[in-house]
């Protein structure tokens, strides 16, 4: 019951402030609740999801608290999205690699992984052959 209230809330954040004011909202305040003003001019929440996000929000919520949802799964391709690595995308969540992996497997997306970029830094152990 309460997965469905979490999902519900995350699905109408996400119709009110977009993609983008969701993964800021998730950064910046996922796991706690938030006291929505009814405006948000000079407010830590203007701050954090920008203006437009934030007046929407209060729009929508304000006089309100909120229990701001984690959205591990859309954060977690948005970052993919954005090139980065699983190892990358762990820290920023707070959890494993192998959760991550299971994370994309459980959402039903598997993200293209980033390319590896070449190490710069290799020292080449066997020079090459002078002919």
């Amino acid at each position: 019951m309460r997965a469905e209230r979490n999902e519900e809330l995350t699905d109408e954040l996400l119709d009110t402030v977009g993609l983008e004011g969701f993964i800021r909202l998730a950064d910046a305040f996922g796991g706690t609740r938030l006291y929505v003003p009814v405006e948000p001019n000079g407010t830590l929440l203007q701050h954090e999801i920008g203006v437009a996000a934030a007046s929407r929000l209060c729009k929508h919520y304000g006089r309100s608290y909120i229990r701001v949802p984690l959205g591990r799964e859309h954060r977690a391709v948005h970052f993919r999205e954005s090139g980065m690595s699983n190892s990358q995308i762990a820290r920023r969540l707070g959890m494993t690699e192998t959760g991550v992996d299971k994370l994309f497997r459980r959402a039903g997306t598997r993200p293209a992984r980033p390319r590896r970029q070449a190490d710069t830094f290799q020292l080449e152990i066997f020079p090459p052959k002078e002919e």
